[in-house]
């Protein structure tokens, strides 16, 4: 794990780490990373794929129509709120965005 790609990663997932953290980081994601290949040498030949980790099928609840959320309740749950918006952080930079 590089410092530049380091970087992108923690950049893409909004994270600023001081150094001492970043380099715990980096040992971790390598580590990842070796498991992942250690996990590509397993032979799976007539293994089928699994579609889910339940050995039984879900227990489902009838679908009951519910009136909607009233809209001031919805924004009164955000920590970040403006007018009748939820506030997030921006995602995209829009000076790189294709034209």
């Amino acid at each position: 794990m590089d410092k530049q790609l380091l970087d992108k990663l923690m950049r893409m997932a909004k994270l600023d780490l001081p150094e001492e953290e970043q380099r715990e980081m980096s040992i971790d994601l390598d580590k990842i990373c070796g498991w992942i290949e250690k996990l590509q040498e397993v032979d799976t030949e007539g293994v089928e794929p699994l579609t889910t980790l339940a050995l039984e099928p879900p227990t489902l609840r009838e679908d009951i129509p519910q009136p909607p959320l009233n809209h001031e309740k919805a924004l009164s749950t955000s920590k970040y709120s403006d007018s009748n918006y939820f506030r997030v952080p921006k995602v995209k930079d829009a000076s790189k965005l294709v034209s």
